[in-house]
């Protein structure tokens, strides 16, 4: 795809975070498998579903920009996706590797937060009022994953994987 406007450079970045969505919606399932706290495995779940509402609101603002829903690869989210996998089936100790992959998430949810940050940003300069109020609905449950995944941490998680 040709970016030659910011209505190009906003619809190029949507298909990356759809993606990005898409490729999280696959993730969370195994990441919950892994959890050994039943609170990181319940946020994981949580969030999954989240993120089934998110792909919706992508698809609807996709709609609003009259261009199918469709993926453009997401080279960041692959590698922060490939580093979590890699690194949990490094650790053999379960409360490190609740450690190690509740980080892996977070990083996810930052890289997520930034993307609607933007996108919200360039809907505003671009007067999509429809598509703003979705993208926030997106980037609010983002903050609340992230913040929820901060609590647990600091909870137990994180001394669990001290001790």
């Amino acid at each position: 795809m040709a970016v030659n406007s910011l209505q190009d450079l906003f619809v190029h970045t949507l298909s990356d975070i759809y993606y990005a969505e898409n490729q999280i919606l696959k993730a969370l399932p195994k990441m919950a498998e892994q959890a050994k706290s039943e609170d990181l495995r319940e946020a994981f779940q949580q969030h999954l579903e989240e993120t089934r509402g998110q792909v919706q609101r992508l698809e609807q603002v996709f709609q609003m920009c009259n261009v199918p829903a469709k993926g453009e690869r997401c080279d960041a989210i692959e590698g922060i996706i490939k580093e979590a996998n890699g690194l949990a089936a490094e650790i053999t100790d379960e409360e490190v590797r609740d450690a190690g992959i509740l980080a892996a998430a977070q990083a996810v949810e930052h890289y997520e937060i930034s993307r609607y940050g933007t996108l919200i940003a360039w809907a505003e300069q671009l007067e999509m009022d429809d598509a703003i109020d979705l993208l926030e609905q997106n980037l609010e449950e983002e903050k609340n994953a992230d913040r929820l995944l901060t609590e647990i941490a600091e909870g137990d998680i994180n001394e669990d994987a001290s001790s």
